[in-house]
């Protein structure tokens, strides 16, 4: 380990934290809030702000306590055994599938917005599958992201959102929010059911705890950082959704490109148009380097022997073309299931599969390793991983049975895998 790696700057890491956060789900996911909630989803936003500051800080924590990279895995296996910690490795890489699947939804749902002739289920799965296809061939090549596609796609997605904000405050409608808590649609289900769809847009939380392990000072700065970014991000929701709701009104649960629909309604089809640009630019950037990323967390899997071997076989480009085939099959698989709401939904729900164990290894870990040297300690005891617990548990409980099966059905199919490959996991 070179001790002398230069460290991160603070805004650097509150950069990368928002970069980190900011994704797909801002550009699609109003539209839902609306037809959920009505005007009051805004309010939504900060409960999952708070959820997703909570559990931002458990992992602060358990991070500052390891040395080795693995995130949840190795908190789970630490705190909890092997068995755990195989299962919290299996969800890790089931949410890569999952949030990947999401993505190419995401831009057929984004592509079908520009060109309303590819609007239709048929022609989503054809986008997804020629998306899929494409990018395996890419990674199967050799080809590497270059850093210049982050920058395009950090400018891609950051222009249209700041653009809607500006544009849509300006032609709100103060009428539109009248009456603010719609009598039909104010119920605790309806409140339960657009926090944890909504819950999707500040996943990647936990990301921001990985950079900061680069940070100076990270007792000072990291609980600094995170509430930061939390802030920032959340200021940038609530005014999307603010001037989403202020230019359309009720008519922003009928679309499926609320950004592109707020700005064709305040200021014409042009003004449509570059959000549509930006919103296919930037999904379409973060799906390709997903799909870098995600063989190569099955990789990782391999390497602890949770997966096997096989699956880091590389070609003569260094590809892992086995992982990345697998990957493929499966992301495409689960985008034809679903829209791109209830993918979110389902990529929301799984997420807990590494947030739960987390919360609890935090305070796992302060009576096994009562004197180990935390580069950062949660204030106020045990009050933020039980208050973390309660609302993910309220949420978990308020969630459609559907969407439980498909987030956390991979804990239960991961399940006879662990005594199977169990022998072979003792050779490794």
């Amino acid at each position: 380990m070179n001790i002398n790696k230069e460290k991160l700057g603070f805004w650097s890491i509150v950069l990368l934290g928002i970069n980190a956060i900011i994704g797909s789900g801002i550009f699609l996911l109003p539209n839902f809030g609306m037809k959920s909630f009505g005007p009051a989803s805004i309010l939504v936003l900060f409960v999952d702000a708070f959820l997703a500051c909570t559990i931002g800080m458990c992992f602060a924590e358990c991070s500052g306590l390891f040395s080795e990279t693995g995130g949840a895995y190795i908190y789970a296996r630490q705190a909890f055994g092997n068995f755990f910690g195989y299962e919290v490795g299996i969800a890790a890489w089931v949410i890569r599938i999952i949030a990947e699947a999401t993505m190419y939804m995401a831009f057929a749902t984004a592509l079908g917005g520009f060109f309303p002739a590819l609007n239709s289920p048929f022609a989503h799965d054809v986008i997804v599958t020629i998306m899929g296809v494409f990018l395996m061939a890419i990674n199967i090549a050799g080809i590497r992201v270059s850093s210049v596609l982050n920058n395009v796609v950090t400018v891609g997605k950051l222009v249209p959102i700041l653009l809607v904000i500006v544009v849509g405050l300006a032609f709100l409608h103060p009428a539109n929010f009248h009456p603010f808590f719609i009598t039909k649609l104010t119920t605790m289900h309806n409140f339960s059911n657009t926090a944890i769809t909504l819950f999707y847009i500040f996943t990647g939380v936990e990301g921001l705890v990985v950079s900061a392990g680069e940070m100076n000072n990270v007792k000072k700065n990291l609980p600094r950082a995170i509430l930061i970014v939390l802030g920032v991000v959340t200021l940038i929701y609530v005014l999307v959704m603010v001037a989403c709701v202020g230019v359309m009104g009720t008519k922003l649960a009928n679309t499926s490109v609320p950004l592109q629909s707020t700005m064709d309604t305040a200021i014409g089809h042009w003004g449509g148009a570059i959000i549509a640009i930006g919103s296919i630019l930037s999904i379409g950037g973060i799906g390709v380097a997903a799909t870098f990323i995600t063989p190569r967390s099955m990789i990782a899997l391999s390497d602890h022997g949770i997966m096997p071997k096989s699956f880091a076989k590389r070609n003569r480009w260094n590809a892992p073309y086995v992982s990345i085939i697998v990957c493929t099959v499966l992301t495409l698989l689960l985008a034809y299931s679903g829209t791109f709401t209830k993918l979110a939904q389902i990529s929301a729900v799984s997420r807990f599969a590494q947030y739960i164990p987390t919360c609890i290894a935090v305070m796992v870990f302060r009576k096994t390793m009562p004197k180990a040297k935390r580069a950062f300690k949660l204030p106020l005891g045990y009050t933020i991983p039980i208050i973390a617990l309660a609302v993910s548990a309220w949420l978990l409980v308020e969630t459609n049975v559907e969407e439980l099966l498909w987030g956390l059905g991979a804990l239960v199919i991961a399940v006879p895998f662990y005594f199977i490959t169990r022998e072979y996991r003792h050779k490794i």
